[in-house]
């Protein structure tokens, strides 16, 4: 294919974009293994977009041989939108059209459910079967089912009180007798085993501690227990990744897939994910990596620090060959002494390695682009927290009064933990003052008032469960939230007599299923028929359907003449159904909760909040429904998808609705309704983990909390698996203070114009010691900061478009505006939903037909 006539330079003019000399060196590297630390601020989006664009334009490499990996699946979108982007402009200079739509972009999760199906991996062009992925909440109620959690640990052969001694093994000393916590250490542990490829038959030789090596027969146990012999198989995200490392494994080694294997936020990455990018670009050797080892937040997920600062010395034992190293070290986001502030900041710890070098990369060496040296760094008065929190909201007030920014939601407050008392103080501060706060994950999904009121009805119709003999706050808070629900369905019910009347027609309907049932044992139970018997329609069905108090709705099911051509045809095949399946299908109810939520949802109370969201006043309630939806249609899929008149007798809907699968999620801390897409609403002031802002830069950030106690150590699991590893990682002693310092690193580099920092004295609050180092009596402090001195933020809109599909938006739009308002704007999830389509799977068998008459004809050939 002939080369552009033109200069890639031309396209930069085109676009508007002037590269520095870093940048302009990592964009038309082509050739070898890459490394771009890259601090923050520095540009590393639009270089991977440079550099992509130069491999596809000016090098040829056709983009379905590019793999680029990306942290998040919104991070994935925007680079393909600005790829496309840039590429139409070359478009218009080459007139070649340029497909990116088979390129390989995603998070390596996405990608690796990708590569498993990807036909190029496999013989005779056949398409690979992807086992089916359970996400983080379906694992936890993998395990934490109680008839599921007994055989796990009966596997296990843990005796004596196994909770307890799991608890104490990860030092859970609160909560020492919770099964919840339990499940999540054990689930911890297995995630982490999973992605350091570690088996069962590794761990348990060498696990001294009894309860680690039950831990290691309970892994075993887990991983049998997610391919059953008669169902497809299933994954979670840590064994995903090992199931397509062993694809890749499969390949030849002369034939390399992809020519280009670029992977950003390295930094974050894990060892099997480490593997799995080596494996891909192991042909090539042709890898990049971009990042920031002073970023890294997610040891708690597994990621390996380790594997970007060390990636030199990785490469030349993996390809024979050192990388090129490019800093990116520029600074286009914060303005000067917010970027000498942090550098000052990350220089206040002692990153030595004892054993050579260090524990962090040192050859980047960040500067502000911009020179302006005005003051944009300041503390609070050292004073009360309370005190602290009316200064820096008084601030804030200035702020948008001088119209420094344009909206609330331009100042960002940040916390290691949204749990902090100093979260309440800021919060009552600022709507002191009218300003409105929007904190998403400060609360549970449970407390927000459309699942108090919804929750409130179910209560209504199922019934409450009966209390447990348990103690504990979260025991104690939750089932006050249930009396706060039950008031407020009942306040409903009296407020709208539609609704009352609907509800009570629901108990009516329950009780007369939860009377069938009875009815129907007393009379097997007389003819001293076993329910796990056959069930033998000419033996059986006449007595059945005489039985006394039976209603004719249940008679009407048990007569049906297309239910008797099924049993027959069962009983044919050699399966007939048990006496037990056949009384619970003739007395289950025709709906199940999501039907329920559906028709609730059209009564006045909730249809107003929808009216509310089409006519764009207020979206936040309809989001929740959304939520709440999403939250039945997980139960359904975890517990039951048919409400039996068995699950109804003695409380066993509301003991597992309620009891079980809310109860679980509100210990989970399952938070209230976020868009990934548009996460800060106008007209408020966002409140955010660290962890949230990552990758986010904002006018104004306001550091609530300069505390977080590295005194604990460890986390527990940490010490469990690093004596199993065979190689060298961080000290466990410092782990929790490296982690600190690259926490608020990240917190120190979201600001643009204004940095503030928030010093409280006494309270608990004494702020961390690199901090107390450099908030001595000369730094500038709130009363000294001139508000009209900062540059004035324009808000700056998401330029990235959205794509739409004309079968999937267009015409569903056309059908119905409210219908796709609800199922594609809000996520609300169908109730009886039909998830594949016929012309999808006559597609996707022509495909594999023809894939394989490809794959026939080489042979001949």
């Amino acid at each position: 294919m002939p080369h552009p006539q033109f200069a890639i330079e031309q396209l930069w003019a085109e676009a508007g974009f002037t590269p520095n000399p870093a940048q302009r060196d990592a964009i038309l590297h082509a050739a070898g293994p890459l490394y771009l630390p890259a601090g923050p601020g520095s540009g590393k989006t639009r270089v991977l977009l440079w550099r992509t664009l130069n491999l596809i334009v000016f090098h040829d490499v056709p983009p379905d041989a590019i793999y680029l990996s990306t942290f998040t699946e919104k991070a994935a979108r925007q680079l393909k939108e600005g790829l496309r982007g840039l590429l139409g402009l070359a478009s218009n200079l080459t007139g070649r059209p340029y497909d990116i739509s088979q390129m390989y972009v995603g998070t390596v999760h996405s990608l690796c459910q990708r590569l498993i199906m990807d036909r190029r991996f496999y013989t005779e062009r056949q398409r690979g079967r992807p086992p089916v992925l359970v996400d983080d909440l379906g694992q936890y109620f993998h395990l934490y089912q109680l008839r599921r959690w007994e055989a796990f640990v009966q596997a296990a052969g843990l005796d004596g009180d196994p909770v307890r001694d799991i608890n104490a093994l990860f030092e859970e000393h609160q909560h020492p007798g919770s099964r919840h916590y339990a499940v999540t250490h054990t689930l911890a542990l297995f995630n982490r085993l999973s992605e350091e490829c570690l088996t069962p038959d590794q761990i348990a030789p060498s696990a001294a501690d009894p309860t680690l090596a039950g831990l290691a027969r309970m892994y075993a146990a887990y991983l049998d227990s997610l391919r059953p012999a008669d169902q497809p198989a299933s994954t979670d995200f840590a064994l995903l990744q090992q199931e397509a490392l062993r694809v890749l494994d499969g390949q030849d080694d002369a034939a390399p897939v992809f020519q280009h294997v670029i992977v950003d936020e390295y930094q974050d990455t894990n060892s099997i994910q480490e593997r799995l990018f080596f494996r891909l670009a192991q042909g090539s050797r042709n890898l990049c990596v971009v990042g920031d080892d002073d970023q890294a937040l997610y040891r708690f997920r597994g990621a390996t620090v380790e594997n970007f600062v060390q990636f030199p010395q990785r490469c030349m034992a993996a390809f024979g060959m050192t990388p090129t190293t490019i800093p990116l070290d520029t600074n286009y986001r914060s303005r000067r002494r917010i970027v000498d502030f942090y550098t000052d900041f990350v220089g206040q710890c002692d990153w030595c390695n004892p054993a050579g070098g260090h524990f962090r990369v040192t050859s980047k060496q960040i500067r502000a682009a911009n020179p302006d040296a005005g003051i944009a760094v300041v503390a609070s008065t050292w004073a009360a927290p309370d005190d602290v929190a009316a200064e820096i909201a008084d601030l804030v007030k200035r702020l948008l009064d001088a119209g420094r920014v344009e909206n609330p939601n331009q100042i960002a407050f940040l916390f290691p933990s949204l749990k902090s008392p100093m979260v309440g103080r800021m919060q009552q501060a600022l709507e002191s003052h009218g300003l409105r706060v929007y904190a998403p994950r400060a609360g549970s999904f449970l407390e927000v008032d459309e699942s108090v009121a919804l929750f409130g009805l179910f209560l209504r119709v199922f019934g409450r469960p009966a209390r447990g003999d348990f103690g504990g706050e979260e025991y104690e808070n939750y089932h006050r939230w249930l009396d706060r629900a039950e008031v407020e369905g009942e306040r409903l019910c009296q407020a709208d007599r539609r609704l009352d009347v609907y509800v009570r027609d629901r108990q009516a309907e329950i009780a007369q299923a939860v009377t069938d049932y009875e009815a129907l044992v007393q009379v097997a139970e007389r003819q001293n028929w076993p329910l796990d018997q056959s069930y033998e329609p000419r033996r059986m069905k006449r007595a059945l359907y005489d039985a006394a108090r039976l209603s004719e709705t249940a008679r009407r099911k048990l007569g049906s003449p297309y239910f008797e051509k099924v049993i027959e045809r069962r009983s044919a095949d050699g399966r007939p159904f048990s006496l037990s399946y056949i009384l619970s299908s003739m007395t289950a109810l025709d709906w199940g909760v999501l039907d329920l939520f559906y028709r609730l949802c059209g009564f006045d109370h909730f249809r107003a909040m929808f009216d509310l969201a089409e006519c764009g006043e207020d979206e936040g309630p309809v989001c929740n429904l959304g939520l709440i939806s999403q939250y039945l249609s997980r139960f359904m899929d975890e517990y039951k998808t048919i409400i039996t008149a068995s699950l109804l007798q003695d409380d066993g809907m509301p003991r597992i609705l309620f009891s079980a699968y809310l109860f679980a999620l509100c210990r989970r801390g399952e938070s209230e309704y976020e868009d990934a897409e548009d996460p800060f609403p106008k007209g408020r002031i966002p409140f955010l983990t660290i962890h949230q802002a990552k990758g986010l830069e904002f006018p104004v950030v306001v550091l609530g909390n300069a505390r977080k106690d590295t005194n604990r150590g460890p986390q527990p699991v940490e010490c469990l698996v690093q004596p199993l590893l065979d190689r060298e990682g961080e000290p466990l002693n410092r782990m929790a203070e490296f982690d600190a310092m690259r926490l608020f690193y990240v917190a120190l580099s979201r600001a643009k114009n204004l940095l503030v920092i928030a010093h409280p004295k006494g309270g608990g609050q004494r702020i961390n010691k690199p901090f107390q180092a450099l908030l001595d009596d000369a730094f500038p402090r709130i009363p000294q900061l001139d508000v009209a001195s900062l540059p004035v933020a324009r808000l700056e809109e998401d330029e990235t478009p959205r794509s739409y599909s004309y079968t999937g938006d267009y015409l569903f739009y056309r059908r119905c505006p409210r219908q796709y308002m609800i199922f594609r704007k809000y996520g609300f999830v169908p109730s009886r939903s039909q998830t594949m389509m016929f012309g999808s799977l006559v597609h996707r068998t022509l495909d594999d037909l023809h894939q394989l008459l490809i794959a026939r004809r080489s042979e001949v050939s």
